[in-house]
């Protein structure tokens, strides 16, 4: 495959994880989704071999119903979710098998903190109750081939395959020894198929337009959990400003259908959201790049009463040899 030129390379770096999970459920678990996969612009990385860091912070303090905000406990449940604290690390490694092969895999640490107020009914009387937890656990393992149907200087079709294994924990508890709801733990328990497309098309100056379409289903259910299916858009464009710094901005579109099992929450799960994401990247030398992104909502739907964040925002490093 030709070498991308530096000034494209430099924006690899927003593109540069696996496929993203939703950034919305009914406890605020949450990874960002802006769109940071290799498939575009990772390619003028010097070498075969690319490792990359990427850390995540969504801060979910919003409780929503459908498109509107709504303040804690104004609409009676079970629970009244409070706040979310997502601090992901995604640690990812692809390395090209041939001219247009590429295998990758990721493992995320979350560092999460959870409050809700548990409503108890005892006696004739509602009990508020404050729960909490905090943990830092391993996530789920991604696995990912890439492959180019057209690959070429100017433009690129590739498609993508994989899966989502259940590495991560699906039993963390509090300090109080209460499990954590399923939509918050590390894990889902599930083994999911990964699917995707995607597009690149270089244009005059050094700027180019991408796109991406990828989805993710559970093959089975987990303990009476079974996570609801994941669909992800992604347009996007970046402005090249010399050989090294560039400007993306991205349009990301992610779907969730509601969770299903004895232990899911459906009536509190799956949603749509909208965000735009402008950010930069830097090709420190032709193997390091640095970049980072911002990300805001501009449209949220969800089901229920669901957290979300306002913002979020990625920042993360690509070493290549």
């Amino acid at each position: 495959m030709p070498i991308i030129r530096p000034i494209a390379a430099t924006t690899a770096a927003l593109l540069l994880g696996l496929a993203p999970a939703l950034v919305e459920a009914s406890c605020g678990a949450a990874f960002c989704s802006v769109n940071t996969s290799s498939d575009f612009l990772r390619q003028g990385l010097a070498g075969s071999t690319r490792v990359d860091l990427r850390f995540e912070f969504i801060d979910q303090k919003q409780p929503r119903h459908g498109t509107d905000a709504v303040a804690v406990g104004e609409i009676s449940a079970h629970h009244d979710e409070v706040r979310t604290l997502n601090r992901n690390w995604i640690a990812s490694v692809e390395h090209d098998l041939a001219a247009d092969w590429r295998l990758a895999v990721a493992m995320p640490l979350v560092d999460r903190s959870h409050e809700h107020i548990h409503n108890h009914h005892h006696d004739g009387e509602v009990l508020h109750i404050h729960d909490s937890w905090n943990f830092t656990e391993v996530g789920d393992l991604r696995v990912l081939a890439r492959h180019e149907l057209v690959a070429g200087h100017h433009r690129s079709v590739g498609v993508s395959f994989g899966l989502k294994l259940p590495t991560g924990a699906t039993d963390v508890d509090n300090d109080d020894g209460d499990a954590a709801e399923r939509s918050l733990q590390p894990g889902t328990g599930t083994t999911d198929l990964l699917l995707g497309t995607q597009f690149r098309q270089a244009l005059a100056g050094g700027d180019q337009l991408f796109a991406s379409l990828s989805g993710e289903w559970a093959t089975g259910a987990h303990d009476g959990y079974r996570p609801g299916h994941r669909l992800h858009l992604d347009l996007g464009w970046q402005l090249g400003l010399g050989e090294r710094l560039s400007l993306p901005l991205q349009l990301n579109v992610a779907v969730k259908g509601r969770d299903r099992g004895d232990e899911a929450e459906p009536e509190d799960s799956g949603g749509t959201t909208v965000a735009l994401a402008p950010g930069v990247s830097y090709l420190v030398s032709p193997g390091w790049m640095i970049y980072g992104a911002w990300q805001k909502p501009i449209y949220q739907d969800v089901n229920g009463v669901q957290l979300t964040a306002n913002w979020s925002a990625v920042l993360g490093t690509t070493l290549a040899f």
